[in-house]
C-alpha cells in the first residue's frame, strides 16, 4: 500500500487559523488504525483515510475499535479524541491536550475563584448574547431570566417558520430514540457542539470543569462556552432537519451541523473567545505555547526551573562517626 501524506502537527497558536480543519468526525462500529500521517477506518463497507491533523475532534460511538498507534497519531496531531454513546448523545472520556502552556488555566482558576471577577467574566458571557445592550449592573438572577425569556423566544420562532410542534425540551439520555424529533435533532447538535467546544478548550490548556455560570460539572466550562453559539448554529439547524424528517435525524443533524461549523469558523471563533474570557487584552495570535517552566514564589513573579537554589546556604560537612557507627553530618 502506498504512503498516505499527512498534516505538519499544528502548534496551538496555529488553531484558530487552520483553515482546513474539520470540526469533527463520528464513527461507529469500526476499526480505526493508523496509516502513516493518517488514520484508517474500516468497517463493512471498506477502508477511509483521514489526515490526522485535519481533524478537530475525533468522537468514537459504539462498537468502535482503536488501536494505540492511532492514539498517538492524533494526539500528536493535536486532535480531541472523546468516546461517547450510541448516536453520540452521551460523552465518557476525551483525550490529551495540545499546549504545555498553564497560562490559561492559571488565569481561569484565579478568575473563577474570586467572587467578584468571576461575575464580571459571566456577565460578559451574556453580554456576547445580548450584543449593543448593557448587561454590566444585572445581577446573575436577571442575566438567567434574560436568556431564558431570549431562548423561549427563539423556540416558538423557529417552531412557526419550521412548522415544527415545540412542547419543550424533553428527552431521555440513556435512549436517543425516546424523544420527538425536534429533541432528537437538538440533543445531536449540541452533543457535536459540546464535542468541538471540549476540544478546542482542552488544546488551549484551560479546565472544562471551572464554569463561570455552570457549575459543580467535569464539564462546566464546556457548557458556558457551547451556550455562546446555540441560538445561533445548533438550535436552528435541529429545527430545519426537524421539518425535513429525515430517516437517520442523528446522522443529517451532524452533518449539517459540521458544515455549519466550518462555514461559520466555529472553532477559531472559540478559541478567539476563551483567550478574550480569560486574559483581558490578549491579542488573538499571540503565541501561548511557550514550552517553558518556572517555580512558584511568593515574592517574586517567576523563578527560574532546573537551577540548584541555596549554595549560598551550602555548610562543610565532616562526617564522624559515632554510636555503633552511624554516620553523622556535623
Amino acid at each position: 500500500m502506498g504512503e498516505i501524506a499527512g498534516i505538519a502537527k499544528p502548534d496551538l497558536h496555529a488553531l484558530p487559523t487552520v483553515k482546513e480543519r474539520m470540526t469533527f468526525l463520528y464513527v461507529e462500529r469500526c476499526l480505526v488504525n493508523r496509516q502513516d500521517g493518517a488514520v484508517s477506518i474500516t468497517d463493512s463497507r471498506g477502508t477511509a483515510y483521514v489526515p490526522a491533523a485535519s481533524l478537530g475532534v475525533l468522537m468514537l460511538g459504539p462498537g468502535t475499535n482503536i488501536s494505540h498507534r492511532a492514539v498517538e497519531l492524533l494526539g500528536d496531531s493535536g486532535a480531541s479524541i472523546i468516546w461517547v454513546g450510541e448516536h453520540g448523545v452521551r460523552y465518557y472520556a476525551h483525550g490529551r491536550p495540545l499546549t504545555h502552556s498553564s497560562r490559561l488555566i492559571s488565569a481561569q482558576a484565579a478568575l473563577v475563584s474570586n467572587m467578584r471577577k468571576r461575575l464580571a467574566v459571566a456577565r460578559v458571557m451574556y453580554g456576547m448574547r445580548f450584543p449593543g445592550e448593557d448587561v454590566s449592573h444585572y445581577t446573575m438572577q436577571q442575566l438567567r431570566g434574560r436568556e431564558g425569556a431570549r431562548i423561549r423566544v427563539l423556540y416558538r420562532q423557529l417552531s412557526k417558520q419550521h412548522d415544527v410542534p415545540w412542547k419543550g425540551r424533553e428527552y431521555n439520555p440513556d435512549d436517543f430514540l425516546d424523544a420527538s424529533p425536534i429533541n432528537q435533532a437538538l440533543s445531536a447538535a449540541h452533543v457535536c457542539l459540546y464535542g468541538v467546544v471540549h476540544s478546542v478548550i482542552a488544546a488551549l490548556g484551560c479546565s472544562p470543569a471551572l464554569g463561570f455560570v455552570h457549575d459543580g460539572h467535569e464539564r462546566s466550562f464546556v457548557y458556558d462556552i457551547a451556550d455562546l453559539y446555540k441560538a445561533e448554529v445548533t438550535i436552528p439547524i435541529a429545527f430545519e432537519v426537524a421539518a425535513d424528517s429525515p430517516e437517520d435525524i442523528g446522522a443529517e443533524t451532524r452533518r449539517r451541523v459540521r458544515d455549519a461549523f466550518l462555514d461559520g469558523k466555529i472553532m477559531e471563533r472559540c478559541a478567539r473567545d476563551v483567550r478574550k474570557l480569560l486574559l483581558e487584552g490578549l491579542d488573538a495570535e499571540e503565541e501561548l505555547d511557550v514550552d517553558t517552566m518556572f517555580l512558584w514564589d511568593d515574592k517574586l513573579p517567576a523563578v527560574d526551573f532546573g537551577v540548584s537554589y541555596g549554595r549560598e546556604l551550602d555548610i562543610r560537612l565532616e562526617v564522624g562517626e559515632e554510636n555503633n557507627g552511624m554516620l553523622v553530618g556535623v
